[in-house]
């Protein structure tokens, strides 16, 4: 094995060493950013259009709604949006059919866009009280003074 055998086996042997870089997968991260106007809309996109590793921006003025894909960190989106001075949040709202109980008090919100409502832990169901169960028996069928009561 001469100088040259010597110097393949170390170039081999260093370059086992490094580990591949672990690659970042396409991701979709959806924002709720206050805008007014077609200039809130216009700041809105360049900045995260100048995120690294952003391929595209939608903007949907109506809903209030960012659409931001690409290899993307969603931390470091929402980071980016909240640097133009807007209120900015996650996309808090799924379609009302994904929801168990789409109309909980913490679910229901009147400025959700049609067919919408906000995103809530499962933990988050009705829960019946015994204010509840009283009205409920008051106007029963089998509550004989119901008729009295009407």
């Amino acid at each position: 094995m001469g100088v040259a055998g010597t110097l393949e086996y170390l170039s081999d042997m260093l370059s086992s060493v490094k580990k591949p870089k672990k690659k970042k997968q396409i991701q979709t991260v959806a924002l709720k950013v206050r805008m007014d106007c077609e200039g809130c809309e216009r700041k809105v996109k360049n900045v995260l259009s100048g995120v690294k590793g952003v391929k595209s921006v939608d903007v949907d003025l109506k809903q209030q709604k960012v659409t931001v894909t690409g290899y993307v960190e969603p931390k470091k989106v929402l980071k980016a949006a909240q640097s133009t001075k807007k209120k900015v949040e996650l996309w808090p709202y799924v379609p009302y059919s994904l929801v168990a109980n789409p109309y909980v008090s913490q679910a229901y919100d009147k400025k959700a866009p049609p067919n919408h409502v906000r995103a809530v832990p499962a933990t988050a169901t009705i829960t019946e009280t015994t204010v509840d169960d009283s009205y409920t028996n008051i106007f029963s069928d089998e509550n004989p003074n119901a008729c009295s009561i009407m």
